[in-house]
């Protein structure tokens, strides 16, 4: 019978030395505080962003403190350019170990006056992304036979309906269902496959709702925790995911939203 040391205790050791990460939408908000986490923790980046300039500036902060990092110019809704992302990453580093799918769009509009062109709009960046992205770095893993970790960024959106985010509420909810089938034909690989979904986060996309005074209550008043998330928040349980201390853990969605869905 197992007896615990009375004497021991039980600490997080995140050692991502010699890793390589491909963090997508990397160039601002919580992509870019993700990339900076894993850096810190000894991981190699590859900051894959639509935009390059804000993908650059993000791999030179993360190489003026001592790490490293490289930017990529990549629409990851178009499958010859994430071939051509993770085909740089593995010329470049020889490897990819983790990756965090956080690319993501949003935009409003009323289901009854929706256009097809911004329901595409959403669905490719927010679903067939993440699709394309860990299909072709799952490939990449399986044939390295070392496993890896993949961590989709959903959102409280995936379990909530929101007015005017039908596009929006249907991505997250197809990546929530598509992680979890990702997890189960990739565990006999030793890949991890968990999503996060933050709910309220400081970042550019949610400006809108924190500058207008009605918006910012009503998102307020489902957050029992009494603040807005920040980027950080979302970064600290990604580091949890991609680290040892979670390989028996592969399937899940981790929700970091302050206590919104106890509701």
């Amino acid at each position: 019978m197992f007896e615990k040391d009375p004497g021991a205790s039980m600490s997080l050791l995140v050692e991502l030395g010699g890793k390589v990460a491909i963090v997508t939408g990397g160039g601002s908000g919580i992509g870019r505080e993700i990339a900076h986490c894993l850096a810190q923790e000894g991981a190699r980046v590859v900051v894959a962003d639509v935009r390059l300039p804000p993908a650059e500036e993000t791999a030179f902060q993360i190489k003026e403190v001592g790490g490293d990092a490289i930017a990529i110019r990549t629409d990851v809704s178009s499958p010859s350019q994430v071939s051509a992302m993770v085909s740089q990453t593995l010329g470049y580093w020889g490897q990819v170990d983790i990756l965090v799918n956080n690319a993501g769009v949003i935009g409003r509009a009323p289901f009854l006056e929706m256009d097809e062109a911004e329901w595409d709009r959403v669905l490719l960046v927010n679903l067939k992304g993440a699709f394309l992205c860990g299909q072709v770095v799952a490939r990449a893993m399986v044939q390295a036979g070392r496993g890896g970790k993949i961590v989709n960024i959903t959102s409280v959106s995936s379990k909530v309906a929101r007015r005017r985010l039908s596009h929006y509420c249907a991505s997250k909810g197809g990546l929530h269902m598509l992680t979890k089938v990702m997890a189960l034909e990739l565990a006999p690989c030793k890949i991890n496959v968990n999503a996060i979904a933050p709910g309220f986060i400081e970042t550019p996309l949610s400006k809108p709702s924190l500058e207008n005074p009605t918006a910012f209550q009503d998102r307020m008043s489902h957050i029992p925790w009494g603040r807005v998330g920040q980027p950080e928040d979302v970064a600290k349980a990604v580091l949890f995911l991609v680290s040892k201390e979670a390989d028996y853990i592969t399937g899940t969605a981790l929700f970091v939203d302050g206590g919104w869905l106890i509701e």
